[in-house]
């Protein structure tokens, strides 16, 4: 094997090819990235059973080939080496790689015993890549950390007619956002997949800017999987098993107390507020016809208070939040102003959940149907 890459070109490729692979394996083979060139082009690909990426760039290839050389490595030399055309020389067992006066000599992993890629061809659907990547961000915060309840980990995408629902909760909230989707021919209306919630933030992420991303979900005896494609670029993830909760029942059709207030304004009362709080201690906010009162008692007796202007809608209102919580809402709104509405429930002495959404203006709903649900664990439990 022996061919020559653009130095840029091949460092992000090298980038995106290692970012979903483990920090730590059991075997040391699945740290590996597989190099395959041929017919002038270069295809690199990792993969460790659970998640799988595959990129193709162009490549002067002189001898079809493949080698197979650790993963971090590789990505630790792309990023430093010099400005100058990068040759790959497959040399026995052994990787020559050079770049101007620069010469690294990596040892090549066995390929033979690594395994075969999953391949999918039947597409599910296509949806704009900007909107997904935000609706990603915006929902994936909400998703539980604690690997206990393995269900609760993920998103789950929910494939309508025109749209793509996605959902996450940790108990204890409920983000959901709705984004355009296009089927096609097929019928996937009533489909869903439940992803790792941190393999779709990366995700997200890595096909933010890709114009069109395009969604396959494979249903099968021996494996569950979702792929997304775009641009030369595809990734696998396993699906999560098990059912995810019911949590669209713990949204009110309709709410009428709420209160609007500025984004910006809030987020930085929040900030300055909880300074004093303890780790998981909540901020009281006391909301009335005057505008909102933030109060906070921390630990050896510090306190603090912060009072800033709020649109209320109907009656006054005293809630306990957790101001981590609410700042991932406010963080996701992605809008000027942003309104807080008040559920009920059958004892009128204990607020509801209370709704996040965004808000155009102050007499204005936003555009989006982005909600987030905050301490809907009084209903799930």
């Amino acid at each position: 094997m022996k061919f020559q890459v653009n130095r840029d070109v091949f460092a992000e490729a090298v980038s995106f090819a290692v970012k979903l692979l483990p920090q730590r394996t059991t075997q040391p083979i699945l740290s590996g990235v597989l190099l395959s060139a041929e017919d002038g082009a270069l295809t690199l690909s990792s993969f460790d059973y659970e998640v799988s990426s595959q990129t193709e760039i162009p490549a002067e290839v002189d001898e079809a080939g493949t080698a197979l050389v650790s993963g971090r490595l590789l990505a630790d030399i792309a990023s430093r080496l010099p400005n100058a055309p990068v040759v790959f020389e497959k040399v026995d067992n052994k990787i020559a790689v050079t770049c101007g006066s620069a010469r690294f000599t990596l040892l090549s992993m066995p390929v033979e015993e690594y395994p075969t890629l999953p391949q999918v061809s039947e597409q599910t659907g296509v949806l704009p890549a900007d909107d997904f990547a935000a609706a990603v961000a915006q929902v994936a915060v909400a998703a539980s950390r604690d690997d206990v309840t393995p269900v609760i980990t993920g998103v789950q995408l929910e494939v309508g007619d025109n749209s793509l629902s996605l959902v996450a909760t940790d108990r204890y909230r409920v983000a959901i956002r709705a984004i355009d989707w296009d089927s096609g021919q097929s019928s996937a209306e009533g489909v869903t997949a439940l992803v790792p919630a941190r393999t779709l933030s990366e995700i997200g992420k890595t096909f933010g800017h890709a114009g069109t991303v395009s969604v396959s979900i494979v249903r099968g005896e021996d494996r569950e999987l979702i792929a997304f494609s775009s641009e030369k670029r595809t990734v696998t993830s396993l699906l999560i098993k098990g059912n995810f909760p019911p949590v669209r029942r713990l949204f009110p059709e309709t709410v009428d107390n709420y209160a609007v207030l500025n984004t910006a304004e809030l987020v930085d009362a929040v900030r300055r507020v909880a300074l004093v709080l303890e780790r998981e201690a909540a901020l009281r906010f006391s909301f009335s016809i005057d505008g909102l009162t933030l109060e906070a008692a921390g630990a050896e007796q510090a306190q603090a208070s912060e009072s800033i202007d709020a649109h209320l809608h109907g009656e006054d209102t005293v809630v306990s939040l957790k101001p981590s919580f609410l700042l991932d809402a406010l963080s996701a709104v992605h809008s000027e102003f942003v309104r807080v509405s008040f559920t009920k429930t059958e004892n009128p002495n204990k607020p509801g959940p209370v709704l996040i959404t965004s808000q155009s203006s102050k007499d204005q709903p936003g555009s989006d149907d982005y909600k987030y649900l905050l301490q809907p664990n009084l209903l799930l439990r």
